[in-house]
């Protein structure tokens, strides 16, 4: 009898697609983009500028750990609900679909309401929304209430740093990038622990409750303390509702399709498909729309600066690898290791711990090195630390996995400043609304390309593993007849049936488990090639001015 389909049989049982891992797994966040302020500016910043931009930041933060802090509950919500294990993930999906809408909508609106109103509407509408979450009976209430808070609440990320960069002179920066650069890793971090303590604590209702306090302050406080800018009526003339129903179809379905495509398996269901379609149409058209109509909804000259493009790209692949990293090391430790949400937490956060660390020295290291310098830098180094990663085993720990997730962290603190200097540092004032949300869609899609490519290829590199790995595991080796032999007898007197199937299983689930660290390290592989590839583009940059010491 062949042993190989034996094998497979047994392996069926015990096998599963790689899954999502609701519990850890995080959604591309939006980067900080950096705005230069105008040359020769001598205003300091007051403390009342400080306290303003410190609640922008903090309405920021709520807005980016609500993305997280359901992750860690949602089978907790799933039953709350009555919905299904498919279903709940649109608890999520809905509040990521509708900001990254918003995200390139914020130019546009800041321009016509101004940054305090926009902000402040975010900042009400997102708490307001918060509270309904919290009364949903439903998981259809729930999906509307999470779609409306993620669409009104991300404004509050893009709209941030004009403010920063218009209030605060080159010497103040420093200071206040670290506090935010603290924030923005304090969202990611925290978000999954503060959500499992408030659900096992209280309910998973505390969720959105927790948002109603902080929200308001928030508002208030920015409604009293910034007023940069004044609104331009005239633009409501010709809004172009056109451009933004197309721009929501095209980027609503597009990332419909790549967070749904790999669970169903992409162009194989119909809805999948269908999505897909509907976004490449609505995507030809917009693009149309944008250079036919007199003011279009997104402005996209700034891409004709050849920095803020090359810029712009190199966002998306830093946000593919640093979402990418954030996604998988996490689902490797639940997946292989069998980790708790708090285990991987104390595990993956040496990369966060890193960023802090060295934030201070990466806002020194601006003023004095090349900024194209140091972006290569930042590259090179996340080629080295996901090749330090790319061979795990299944053993990998907190002390086998603290090196190359320390040099992650360097690495990619490096490439954040320059990044957002030589995307926005050439750019005329009049751009830097626009493009702030340009650069912010780019990370966002991104990571968002990022997940869903790691599902794909770990689901098909699972079959090429187990397949590749079986052909060797022969039972007619005395290696395996022994080890079949061994467990036979040890689970014979613990488990009822066939002790002699049992054994097979155990083997199959060992394969499976080998072939699934192998496909793991196949995709940090593929994560560091397009740090690889994305190096030698770093030439054809023009060199920056700097907007930390501002000079040029």
């Amino acid at each position: 009898m062949s042993w190989a389909p034996a094998l497979r049989r047994a392996g069926a049982a015990a096998r599963a697609p790689v899954a999502r891992l609701p519990e850890t797994a995080t959604k591309p966040q939006p980067a900080a983009p950096v705005v230069a302020p105008a040359p020769g500016s001598e205003r300091h910043a007051s403390l009342r500028d400080w306290a303003g931009v410190l609640a922008m930041v903090f309405g920021m933060f709520l807005a980016i750990m609500d993305i997280q802090i359901v992750t860690s509950s949602l089978a907790q919500i799933q039953g709350g609900l009555s919905a299904t294990a498919d279903e709940i993930g649109w608890v999520q999906t809905s509040y990521l679909i509708a900001e990254v809408v918003m995200i390139p909508l914020s130019g546009s609106l800041s321009r016509l309401l101004s940054t305090r109103v926009l902000f402040v509407i975010s900042a009400v509408g997102f708490t307001l929304m918060s509270a309904m979450c919290a009364t949903a009976t439903s998981l259809s209430q729930m999906i509307v209430y999470r779609a409306a808070q993620g669409f009104i609440g991300g404004a509050m990320v893009p709209t941030v740093f004009p403010v920063v960069y218009t209030l605060f002179p080159p010497r103040q920066l420093a200071p206040l990038m670290v506090i935010i650069s603290l924030i923005l890793n304090l969202s990611s971090t925290l978000g999954p622990t503060i959500g499992g303590y408030l659900t096992d604590t209280y309910s998973w209702h505390w969720l959105f409750l927790v948002n109603i306090v902080p929200g308001t302050a928030v508002a208030i406080a920015v409604w009293l303390l910034i007023d940069i800018d004044k609104p331009d009526r005239s633009l409501l003339r010709y809004f172009d509702v056109v451009g933004l129903v197309l721009m929501a179809v095209f980027l609503g379905c597009f990332e419909y399709a790549l967070e749904e495509g790999p669970r169903w398996d992409w162009f194989a269901d119909n809805t999948i498909l269908a999505a897909s379609v509907a976004s490449a149409t609505a995507a030809v058209l917009f693009f149309w729309r944008v250079f036919a109509y007199r003011q279009p909804i997104v402005d996209l000259r700034a891409f004709a600066n050849r920095n803020f493009a090359l810029g712009s790209l190199y966002t998306f692949v830093i946000g593919t690898g640093l979402y990418g990293a954030t996604y998988v090391i996490p689902l490797f430790l639940a997946e292989v290791r069998g980790y708790s949400s708090l285990q991987i937490g104390e595990t993956v956060v040496v990369a966060g711990a890193v960023q802090l660390l060295v934030s201070p020295l990466t806002n020194i290291l601006a003023r004095k090195l090349d900024l194209r310098v140091m972006l290569a830098i930042g590259m090179a180094l996340f080629v080295v630390a996901v090749y330090l990663n790319a061979f795990m085993t299944d053993q990998e720990g907190f002390a086998e996995l603290f090196v190359p997730q320390a040099v992650r962290g360097i690495a990619l603190m490096f490439c954040f400043l320059p990044a957002n200097l030589i995307a926005l540092g050439t750019l005329p004032p009049s751009q830097l609304k626009n493009a702030a949300g340009l650069y912010n869609l780019m990370r966002n899609l991104g990571g968002a390309i990022a997940i869903a490519a790691i599902g794909t290829i770990l689901n098909n590199r699972l079959w090429f593993h187990w397949n590749r790995l079986i052909e060797d595991v022969n039972p007619a080796r005395p290696a395996v007849q022994h080890f079949l032999d061994a467990q036979s007898s040890r689970l014979g007197a613990m488990v009822p049936g066939d002790p002699s199937r049992a054994a097979l299983e155990l083997l199959a689930q060992m394969v499976e488990r080998q072939a699934l660290v192998m496909s793991f390290n196949d995709v940090l592989m593929v994560m560091g090639g397009a740090f690889l590839v994305g190096l030698p583009l770093t030439l054809l940059l023009r060199r920056p001015r700097s907007a930390v010491s501002g000079g040029h």
